[in-house]
């Protein structure tokens, strides 16, 4: 049954169709419009459609998001490594010494990157309170929203210090592999 929206304040019906009824749904739904109000225009809009209007610059939105960010740690990693192969150039005596006295590959890598994680770890002390902030303020728009977790933070910061990790460890591996002989002899 149909309500008259000017006198009861109403301005939607929502309806469920079952799949596979759409074209004899719409028809029997406009023929009951039209006898109860029969000086009014039957406008309909699907639920769906809507809500993926609604919702696409925001769909947008985290495409472009997801190329930019994607971008920026391709930047950031071809920064890091350039970094790392100048630290180890620099710290190739240094490197020499300690092969000689028996340092491991291992050692060497961790010794190496000690330094850039630290720095990491510190980016993303850093990072977490201003991207809490922001996302919250991003949510407020939506009704639906999700509860930011620390776990999300957490998982984010593990995943950046692994990144860093295989982009220095990769210079740092290179140096711990080199001759001690040939750094030693150039100085």
């Amino acid at each position: 049954a149909f309500h008259n929206a000017r006198t009861e304040g109403l301005d939607f019906l929502l309806v469920k169709i079952q799949a596979g009824r759409l074209s004899d749904a719409m028809r029997e739904l406009e023929s009951a419009f039209q006898r109860t109000m029969p000086n009014s225009a039957f406008d309909y809009i699907f639920l769906d459609e809507h809500l993926d209007a609604l919702y696409r610059s925001e769909q947008r939105m985290a495409k472009v998001a997801l190329v930019f960010a994607g971008l920026a740690i391709f930047i950031a990693c071809l920064g890091l490594f350039a970094l790392a192969a100048f630290a180890a150039e620099r710290r190739t005596k240094e490197i020499g010494i300690r092969k000689v006295l028996g340092a491991s590959v291992a050692g060497i890598t961790g010794l190496l990157a000690k330094d850039f994680l630290k720095l990491v770890l510190i980016a993303i002390v850093l990072a977490s309170p201003i991207a809490y902030w922001v996302m919250n303020q991003w949510l407020q728009d939506f009704e639906y929203r999700i509860d930011i977790q620390w776990w999300m933070f957490l998982l984010a910061g593990a995943v950046a210090v692994a990144v860093a990790f295989f982009t220095v460890s990769f210079q740092s591996i290179k140096a711990a592999l080199a001759n001690p002989v040939k750094s030693l002899r150039s100085e």
